[in-house]
């Protein structure tokens, strides 16, 4: 169960803190050497680069500090919800979680995720998901969360479907190819709806 709180993070955003599955989500805040360095290590780590290329490049603690000066940005402005994921007893950080291009006519929006390298195979990515994708129905009243990965993420596949998110196709050429801007490769695309039956995540 979830236990929505409101943010008293040091940057002002219009999106709460979220508890549960173990976990705790709050804001990012770029002021913070922990949090930039954290980030850098996320955006900079083999794994994550080679199913992923960021629109902002981050390469160095001055990207990665101008990569959550932006994420602040969008989240200040309501339309992505961005959060740390943390051990909720320690506070260290676990990886991120955000619900982006929030579409509040159509009352949409897309997830994505990553997970630190020393946090992996603790199901913290199905759990932060799971969190995120509960409050965003019922809490931001979205009706459809999309979630997008690159062809042959199995990691991705699997922990999309625990969450609810079904597959629901193949879009051909519609994401970055690993490390380019300027070729492409296909891309999974999963959805989950409002009214979806609740998935059964530990």
């Amino acid at each position: 169960m979830a236990d929505f709180e409101k943010n008293s993070a040091v940057l002002v955003t219009p999106f709460p803190e979220l508890r549960g599955h173990g976990l705790l989500l709050s804001s990012w805040d770029p002021g913070s050497e922990e949090h930039v360095e954290a980030h850098l290590r996320g955006l900079t780590d083999p794994d994550f680069r080679r199913w992923n290329t960021p629109l902002m490049t981050v390469v160095d603690r001055q990207s990665a500090h101008d990569s959550l000066r932006s994420k602040a940005k969008h989240a200040a402005d309501g339309t992505s919800a961005l959060f740390r994921i943390t051990d909720p007893e320690r506070g260290t950080t676990l990886g991120h979680i955000g619900v982006n291009d929030i579409d509040r006519v159509m009352r949409t929006a897309r997830v994505g995720y990553w997970v630190l390298p020393e946090a992996r195979g603790r199901g913290v990515a199905t759990r932060a998901l799971a969190l995120a994708a509960d409050w965003a129905l019922a809490g931001l009243g979205l009706h459809r969360l999309e979630l997008g990965h690159a062809l042959g993420h199995e990691a991705s596949c699997r922990i999309a479907e625990r969450c609810g998110f079904r597959y629901e196709g193949t879009l051909r050429g519609a994401m970055f190819e690993a490390g380019r801007q300027d070729a492409f490769r296909d891309e999974h695309l999963h959805g989950r709806i409002a009214g979806d039956p609740e998935p059964a995540v530990p």
